[in-house]
């Protein structure tokens, strides 16, 4: 059966892999210090269940160290050049959407379909963890098929992806912090500390305040903590399971699902979300560093208006 650990490990092998050509790469003047930031990475994916809480905690500080002190450097992969890039688009069209569509072609299949293949009375994928290892064989998946098509070099699709990491820097994996953050705040209590305020609060049998409180607190979570996946066990811990599901008898799967899509439309308003929102500016030289924010922020409030009355219209119907 093909486990999370699979994942993990080919996450792993990707950042093994970035830190040793980050290590020959003599154009970075931060060569040693991005080595040393994917290195540790790629240990957390490898090794991360074997080191510990201590070893991991002292992994993790040892990332916000180097990501904090100066940043990380840029340096210059041996790949192909922008103009060189250009010029292949144009000749492969709309084609190159291809392998991008591979991606979430899988992902949808293995959560469908994959999930519930035996062999020999074994699951091939399991059945808790489909829709993420479906994921990640669709990106090997698109990866082999489009060095099967474009034919590049051998070294470029692991060149082409530290570039990308070197352009992003540590934001890389904000949302990896920021999810693990949500999970300390929930064993922490905060959830606990939040219901009651909101149980004493709300209105009681009130199904749209409920609501609301839930949507809306989702949203404001996420704005503090720059990622839905962080607020969502706060979140639900505090007003989602006691008063919609519990007190109002409310549909947890229509529950969660709204109430994450909730917590994106925060996302769409804060500059904590800065592999969302920040990096992009930089990325396209925006001379406004809020200028991505300020346009999705009306977008961002009517969304959520429309998931709160989604989930008050659909969320008690059984």
């Amino acid at each position: 059966m093909i486990t999370l650990d699979v994942v993990y490990v080919v996450g792993g092998l990707f950042f093994a892999a970035s830190a040793v050509l980050s290590a020959v790469d003599r154009e970075n003047s931060r060569r040693w210090k991005n080595t040393l930031f994917w290195g540790l990475l790629a240990m957390s994916f490898l090794f991360g269940s074997r080191l510990g809480d201590l070893g991991n905690g002292a992994l993790v500080i040892s990332l916000v160290l180097l990501a904090g002190v100066r940043g990380l450097g840029q340096g210059r992969p041996a790949t192909t050049t922008p103009e060189e890039r250009r010029a292949s688009a144009e000749r492969r069209g709309d084609l190159l959407f291809v392998p991008a569509l591979i991606i979430p072609t899988t992902a949808l299949l293995g959560a469908l379909v994959l999930k519930r293949v035996e062999i020999r009375g074994a699951h091939l994928l399991d059945p808790k963890q489909a829709t993420l290892i479906s994921l990640a064989l669709g990106v090997v998946l698109a990866l082999v098929v489009s060095v099967a098509w474009l034919r590049p070099p051998p070294l470029a699709p692991l060149q082409e992806g530290r570039r990308l990491l070197d352009i992003v820097g540590w934001a890389a994996i904000l949302p990896q912090l920021l999810a693990a953050l949500g999970v300390v705040f929930a064993a922490a209590g905060v959830g606990d500390v939040v219901g009651e305020l909101a149980g004493s609060a709300l209105p009681s049998g009130d199904r749209l305040a409920a609501v609301a409180a839930y949507t809306v607190g989702m949203a404001m979570f996420t704005v503090i903590m720059g990622n839905a996946f962080a607020a969502f066990p706060v979140m639900t811990a505090a007003v989602g399971l006691p008063l919609i599901v519990r007190r109002l008898g409310g549909d947890p799967a229509i529950m969660s699902a709204i109430g994450m899509l909730s917590g994106f439309c925060g996302t769409l308003m804060t500059p904590m979300a800065a592999n969302f929102n920040i990096v992009p500016a930089a990325l396209l030289g925006l001379p406004d560093r809020d200028g991505v924010i300020k346009v999705q922020l009306p977008t961002a409030l009517l969304l959520l208006i429309g998931n709160t009355l989604l989930m008050y219209l659909l969320a008690f119907r059984r």
